[in-house]
């Protein structure tokens, strides 16, 4: 279903990022150098007129195939692109033709520069997957860049997704979050919408709409508030505090509840650009070479999915109860203690 009003705001409201009205849209600062370098190669209306709020670009993808839903203009997807390499493949997916627009303009260069040929731009929308040829256990990892607010149907879009990803594939994507629900009267506000605010999920209903597919765990990897900035939103729904939360999620048969069989995760310190720690979510810092008690959940994450290659995983034990999880310590870097 294709959302004229949508299309309006991204295709014409909004000329560049510069025109949002608040502080959603992800600052070039934020990106990890080794991706931040690469911006600089993009054509400049490629970065200016993408609409983001995170750098949901996962690691350990060379081969892979990728999905960006919503893919604007395709900056995540033209870095993406660099990091599956010529065996893997990336499949940008937007509704707004204005925005597609750009990144097959885009699309010579990024060839010419880089050597590759695996970027392949749709038109159509995140609801119905399917109608843009994409099949069932066909995906390695989809990643999204605030879209998921932006439907009125979450949770087709998360089935859909979960029926495209591979077993173990992932899910990682950044988006908007408020802490309570909007109000009713606010949901259809055209600005608000186009802002990602009405749209904004609330953290337990997006947790009960992963629940009821099948998905029991999810991690946060980041977080950063969302500052309104501008004076008529503050006054329609400054009551709301938002949040961008950079969120993954396992194609995986997990438990609801974080459980203990004795289990530790190393990290093998192999995966590239992360040399000396992973990240696996804002609890789960691995410093390489050093073991980590993890729950069975975590271990499954590392060892059933792409990441096994990078961890040496702990075979089971006894069961031991619910998981004690505990901060990670100071400095991000973890110890022998589990946090889950």
């Amino acid at each position: 279903m294709r959302d004229e009003a949508i299309q309006q705001y991204y295709g014409s409201t909004l000329a560049g990022s510069g025109d949002l009205k608040t502080g959603a849209c992800c600052s070039p600062d934020s990106i990890p150098d080794y991706l931040r370098g690469w911006l600089g190669e993009l054509p400049r209306e490629v970065n200016e007129r993408f609409y983001g709020c995170g750098s949901p670009i996962p690691a350990a993808i060379a081969g892979a195939t990728v999905l960006d839903l919503g893919c604007g203009t395709g900056r995540d997807a033209f870095l993406v692109s660099r990091l599956v390499g010529a065996e893997g493949r990336v499949i940008g997916l937007d509704m707004t033709p204005r925005q597609l627009e750009v990144a097959r303009r885009a699309q010579a260069a990024h060839r010419d520069t880089t050597g590759l040929d695996n970027l392949d731009f749709r038109d159509g929308v995140i609801e119905d997957l399917a109608a843009a040829g994409i099949a069932d256990a066909s995906v390695d990892v989809v990643i999204s860049n605030c879209v998921l607010n932006l439907s009125s149907d979450k949770s087709r879009v998360l089935a859909e997704v979960f029926r495209v990803l591979k077993p173990g594939g992932e899910l990682f994507f950044a988006d908007v979050y408020g802490d309570r629900r909007i109000p009713p009267e606010l949901l259809d506000d055209p600005v608000l919408r186009g802002e990602c605010l009405a749209g904004a999920l609330y953290p337990e209903d997006f947790r009960r709409m992963l629940a009821r597919l099948g998905v029991d765990d999810h991690r946060v990897v980041a977080r950063s508030p969302v500052p309104l900035l501008d004076a008529d939103i503050e006054a329609r729904i400054g009551m709301i505090a938002f949040e961008s939360l950079t969120v993954r999620a396992f194609k995986l048969e997990l438990e609801d509840r974080c459980e203990d069989f004795g289990q530790f995760a190393t990290y093998r310190g192999d995966i590239p650009h992360h040399p000396h720690r992973f990240v696996l979510d804002d609890h789960h810092v691995f410093e390489r070479d050093r073991p980590m008690a993890v729950c069975g959940n975590t271990a499954a994450m590392l060892s059933q999915t792409r990441y096994a290659p990078h961890f040496e995983v702990s075979a089971r034990r006894a069961h031991f109860g619910l998981f004690d999880c505990g901060p990670t310590p100071a400095g991000g870097e973890a110890g022998a203690a589990g946090c889950c």
